[in-house]
């Protein structure tokens, strides 16, 4: 063989051993999350009862009058303005009743997750109107086809636990079409746990007519709902916003969870100061968790504070800034040390290209969200430029990231065989090195994560092989993942049965 064929070969090989699917995994999704603490408990005293404070000072405004009578049925009082207020006692009875933990199924049972406590999972978010083209490399607007290919994309990742719709439809410009159209997408690409955004409340009860089909009959889905809802019924500053209650409304009538979503700004609709803003929002998360347990005490509801930054000398969004990365991990400690299912918002990039600023936003906002403790770490997944767009690349990369950083939340297993007193011993007196010793060989798999598209190879080796970047690398991945992977999650009945029944345009 030629000196360029034993070459050729040796790389195969090298391909082969790192594509193979390692025996023990080492750093599943699941792993336990809560040792970075940002606050004190002094501090986050103060931060619950400034929440506290505005709730039974301020409360909230523009009550739709359906939601008010709910209220004052569970305790709330007229405040001034039209405004209703929580009392303390109130707000904290709510805490102590409501879910702690729920299952947010899979309609592959081995996909469901228990999401509450400190166990820690990523998954998806957003709405971005744009998508990374994979031809050009520049954004265009994002269509009904983007998401089902995101979708089986994703059903491919392990590390993407559960598939919200990241983007939105732009081709579809009727709300209905738009709605019943993105969860066939996901129903139809995946059995993951899926989740998705109602326009307006009307739209709930039909694709509920869609779920059951999936599900197997009528009242199927409610059984067993393996969808949940995204919905930001608060508008910042402390008001409701009347059409995103009603979605609320609709959803609790039909047994979809849902994650009650803050998205309050920082020196915009929120105090610029990092503490005032974690009160307010705070105030206003407790505010959704009030209402859910007012219409149904119980209900499962994720407390979704996601604390967003503005680059306050520009306006702009700042998703991946070092504030971004505090904001959300004290949020999600706060949330975990009131009991309750935490969602925080990471991985959220500004950078347009897959490149070296896209890595270092990523990196340093999903790994503190998930130190902290977030149970679910939203947008985690595929999100660019500021949540506009969404790159097939980034899932892929971000799927490896994700490894990353549950092989750092496992931590260091610390016993008597691992701390290898009898392996040191043998080394220094035998061949003076580890290397292919039964402690070395026990450790390489169980204790390690080795990355598939991460380059690890000296910089000769990376020239012969066309000196490829983490872009295209990612590119060729998720490239070959479209070309193969057509799942059939659907049967002809349930399809021919969607499709008779709804306009679908996939």
């Amino acid at each position: 063989m030629s000196s360029e064929g034993a070459k050729r070969s040796g790389r195969r090989a090298r391909h082969a051993q790192r594509a193979a699917k390692p025996v023990i995994d080492p750093c599943p999704p699941g792993q336990k999350g809560g040792a970075f603490k940002p606050l004190t408990q002094p501090e986050i005293t103060q931060i619950y009862d400034t929440a506290l404070r505005l709730l039974e000072t301020l409360g909230m405004g523009e009550v739709p009058d359906r939601l008010a009578a709910d209220l004052k049925a569970s305790g709330a009082q007229p405040g001034e303005q039209g405004r209703l207020v929580f009392p303390r006692e109130m707000v904290e009875r709510v805490i102590q009743s409501a879910a702690k933990t729920f299952t947010f199924h899979g309609r592959d049972e081995t996909r469901s997750i228990e999401v509450g406590g400190d166990r820690v999972f990523f998954g998806t978010g957003g709405a971005a109107v744009q998508t990374l083209d994979m031809e050009t490399g520049l954004y265009r607007p994002s269509t009904l086809a983007d998401l089902s290919d995101f979708a089986r994309l994703q059903d491919t990742l392990a590390n993407v636990s559960w598939f919200t719709r990241c983007c939105v439809a732009t081709d579809l410009p009727d709300v209905r079409d738009l709605d019943v159209n993105t969860v066939y997408a996901l129903v139809r690409n995946t059995t993951k746990p899926v989740a998705t955004s109602f326009t307006v409340a009307e739209n709930v009860a039909p694709i509920v007519e869609m779920l059951d089909i999936v599900a197997g009959g009528s009242g199927e889905f409610a059984k067993r709902p393996f969808l949940k809802a995204h919905i930001s019924p608060v508008i910042s500053p402390l008001r409701y916003g009347e059409d995103a209650v009603d979605v609320v409304y609709e959803c609790i009538a039909n047994n979809i969870p849902m994650s009650c979503i803050t998205a309050a700004q920082a020196g915009a609709t929120a105090p610029a100061t990092l503490a005032g803003f974690l009160a307010q929002s705070l105030a206003e998360t407790l505010a959704s968790l009030v209402m859910v347990n007012a219409i149904q005490p119980g209900f499962p509801m994720v407390f979704s504070n996601w604390p967003f930054i503005v680059d306050l000398r520009t306006g702009s969004f700042a998703g991946g800034s070092g504030e971004t990365a505090i904001l959300n991990a004290a949020s999600a400690q706060i949330t975990n040390w009131l009991g309750l299912p935490s969602g925080v918002a990471a991985s959220m990039a500004d950078a347009k290209a897959i490149d070296a600023q896209y890595g270092a936003e990523k990196g340093i906002t999903s790994l503190a969200a998930a130190l902290a403790g977030g149970n679910l770490i939203y947008e985690s997944s595929g999100m660019t430029a500021s949540l506009l767009g969404v790159s097939f690349e980034a899932f892929v990369l971000d799927n490896e990231m994700h490894s990353h950083t549950y092989r750092v939340l496992r931590g260091i297993e610390v016993t008597e065989d691992n701390l290898g007193f009898d392996a040191i011993c043998h080394s220094v007196l035998g061949d003076g090195h580890f290397l292919g010793s039964s402690h070395t060989y026990a450790a390489m798999e169980r204790d390690y994560f080795y990355p598939d598209l991460a380059d690890r190879n000296e910089p000769r080796t990376w020239q012969e092989e066309g000196a490829p970047d983490a872009w295209s690398a990612a590119r060729e991945k998720a490239k070959e993942v479209l070309a193969t992977h057509h799942p059939q999650y659907l049967t002809d009945a349930q399809d021919a049965e969607i499709r008779k029944r709804f306009r679908i345009l996939i």
